[in-house]
């Protein structure tokens, strides 16, 4: 099984029979662990059939660490359960929230950075490490409105990994999205980024609206050349990552994928400092961490 990770693929299941025969080296998956927690059956026989062959990264959806609410503990205890069970190389979740009195909705909200969000927010991550026993990333949001914050982003992001001990998953789509629509400078904010807290990169496409006026994170396209620039920028910088190419809509065959996982695994190794070894951590001693009641 690949130890070291370069570039990597989120993973469908048309393409279950073909990632498993992959021998790319460095390559690895990405899935939502939404889709995989049952106690049993076909579909987590198969991913840990992938597993066993590849290393896998765990991209939740749903837990809304940027909620008022913490995390639902039967959720962070089902989830849990299945880190133990196929021991991911990662586990990841966004900054955003997505529940609201019980409901849940079907889309990543943004808060307004605040304090008092950042405290929560915390929290909340505290509460996911604990019950994993580990580190986990925290993904940057898209942006397509002006909220009333008190904290720039890279600031408030930097304070969140301070405080909570948590690293960053550095969506590089989202960035320049949200730069576009907001008017801001994409290259300015990667450099400003805690090299350090940086545990992952994601890359994906995105398409303008219909109105022509902003660029929307559709996920279903190609990575865009501004957005390659900006991860040869943020690799200059900071040195390779694991990187993963993001594909939701408009799937491509597999071998098209893999060609567009080629270039970012190419520009990994291109700069001769060596890929990280991307395992399982702990939650760092001494990390500045917001206390908390146990869920």
């Amino acid at each position: 099984m690949t130890t070291t990770l370069t570039a990597g693929l989120g993973l469908k299941p048309q393409h279950f029979d073909q990632a498993l025969r992959c021998d790319a080296p460095g390559i690895w998956y990405e899935v939502h662990p939404e889709n995989y927690l049952v106690a049993g059956g076909p579909r987590l026989a198969w991913l840990e059939a992938v597993r066993a062959r590849h290393p896998l990264s765990l991209h939740g959806v749903s837990l809304s660490l940027a909620a008022a609410q913490g995390p639902d503990p039967q959720r962070l205890r089902a989830l849990a359960e299945l880190v133990r069970r196929v021991q991911p190389a990662l586990v990841s979740e966004h900054l955003a929230w997505s529940t609201w009195r019980g409901r849940y909705y079907p889309d990543l909200l943004p808060v307004p950075r605040t304090r008092a969000t950042l405290d929560c927010i915390a929290a909340n991550i505290g509460r996911l490490q604990d019950a994993l026993g580990r580190r986990i990333a925290i993904e940057n949001p898209s942006h397509y409105v002006s909220l009333p914050h008190t904290w720039g982003e890279t600031d408030f992001l930097a304070e969140l990994a301070r405080r909570s001990g948590c690293g960053l998953l550095v969506d590089i789509n989202n960035a320049h999205v949200s730069a576009h629509n907001l008017g801001d400078d994409a290259g300015a904010w990667l450099d400003a980024l805690p090299a350090g807290a940086i545990m992952e990169v994601h890359l994906a496409g995105h398409r303008p609206d219909a109105g022509g006026q902003l660029l929307v994170d559709s996920h279903d396209s190609a990575v865009a050349p501004a957005v390659w620039a900006l991860f040869r920028r943020l690799c200059d910088r900071i040195g390779p990552v694991p990187t993963l190419i993001e594909r939701d809509g408009d799937i491509p065959p597999f071998a098209e994928l893999l060609r567009e996982r080629e270039q970012a695994h190419a520009i990994l190794l291109s700069d001769g400092k060596g890929i990280r070894a991307l395992r399982p951590r702990a939650i760092p001693p001494g990390a500045d961490r917001v206390l908390r009641e146990t869920a």
